[in-house]
């Protein structure tokens, strides 16, 4: 059938759908599961002509809680009202798609008034009249994610057991395609991430600064930067030993994540323990107030608490952490000509200068950098 309209949630809808628990350690997936999955709808319609369709998946979040609160969302469909069905939800324990998605097996129905799985809620509401319908489970490795259905052959016959073998194989490449997709995102994530406290690495922190470099100037707007350093940091590794030393650094990397969560704004560890923050679109004293609360944070978190395998006794680590900050904001600090790469490193060095004038200080304290003349205002 060609000119076939299959509707789908918008992108930023699905992708919750897809933010499995297997990559809980990185950032929720960006891809265009959207096109993915009508295309999907599209070529199943096309060896299987069929007056409507629809994709339902799972939320993962919702797998902690009891299966009566557990639902299946309409991600995708076609047909008659498919735009109506976007969102709605069916509970696991209702219907054919839920029977699919507890049971894990594909489900052939018939005769819809002497089915005990058949669900009439849709029908009865959209004033749509099912006859039969093919259903099969999509899996993610293999825990199902959610259910692939056909419904009411075009032809007007009842669908077979061939037809439903021929949606398995549809079931079965969808789900190969979104395990294919996730994994080359977490690869992707992977290379751009420090193995140890999950921040960005150096090597995408330059990158990204020189992106949002490149867009300030283009939109006239700002970029602030922030260079962390970690106060008496060795006192932890003398005391505890290095694999301390990395769990505090993991334990950081944690709380700059919970408490830095501005719109474009990128967290790195730049080596050893040290780190920068980039803001986007803030000013001085915007950059300053999320140097604070990252220092409020710090002093009310407890660092090395609890049992360890590295350690045969738990740890009571009592010393506070604090650290020295740095803040230059670019075109305030760093004017607005020499190329990317120049301002770039002038930034970050205005940065890095201000955080060991903050250490010399007496450590624990925000330094804002020195201004570079007014045509750098």
């Amino acid at each position: 059938m060609t000119g076939l309209e299959v509707h789908s949630l918008p992108l930023e809808e699905i992708e919750p759908f897809l933010d499995r628990r297997r990559y809980s350690g990185f950032i929720p997936v960006r891809l265009k599961v959207d096109v993915f999955l009508r295309e999907i709808l599209a070529k199943a319609n096309d060896f299987l002509p069929s007056m409507a369709g629809s994709i339902l998946m799972d939320r993962p979040l919702d797998r902690g809680r009891s299966e009566t609160a557990q639902h299946l969302h309409f991600v995708a469909a076609y047909g008659p009202h498919a735009d109506h069905l976007l969102g709605a939800t069916v509970d696991v324990n209702q219907g054919v798609v839920g029977h699919v998605y507890r049971t894990g097996r594909p489900y052939l129905m018939t005769d819809p008034e002497n089915d005990a799985n058949f669900y009439g809620h849709f029908d009865d509401s959209l004033g749509f009249t099912t006859a039969s319908l093919v259903a099969v489970p999509i899996r993610i490795e293999r825990t199902v994610c959610g259910v692939l259905e056909l419904v009411n052959r075009s032809n007007g016959q009842p669908y077979t057991s061939k037809d439903l073998d021929l949606l398995e194989i549809f079931a079965r490449y969808t789900s190969v395609f979104i395990e294919n997709l996730l994994d080359a995102q977490r690869a992707n994530e992977m290379a751009r991430r420090d193995d140890l406290t999950g921040l960005y690495n150096d090597r995408f922190f330059h990158h990204r600064l020189t992106e949002d470099l490149i867009r300030a100037d283009v939109t006239g707007s700002t970029v602030a930067l922030l260079f962390l350093d970690l106060d008496n940091f060795k006192d932890v590794n003398d005391s505890h030993g290095h694999l301390a030393g990395s769990q505090v650094l993991k334990e950081f990397g944690y709380l700059l994540q919970r408490t830095v969560q501005e719109p474009g704004s990128t967290l790195a560890r730049y080596g050893g323990d040290e780190f920068v923050i980039i803001l986007a679109d803030h000013d001085v004293e915007q950059a300053l107030e999320v140097g604070r609360r990252v220092q409020d944070a710090l002093r009310r978190t407890s660092f090395l608490q609890g049992s360890f395998t590295w350690s045969e006794v738990p740890i009571d680590w009592r010393r506070a952490l604090t650290c020295s900050m740095g803040v230059a904001v670019y075109p305030v600090h760093v004017p607005r000509h020499g190329t990317v790469d120049l301002r770039k490193n002038l930034l970050l060095r205005a940065a890095d200068q201000a955080m060991y004038v903050a250490k010399e200080a007496g450590k624990d304290l925000i330094q804002v950098a020195e201004v570079w003349g007014e045509e750098a205002r």
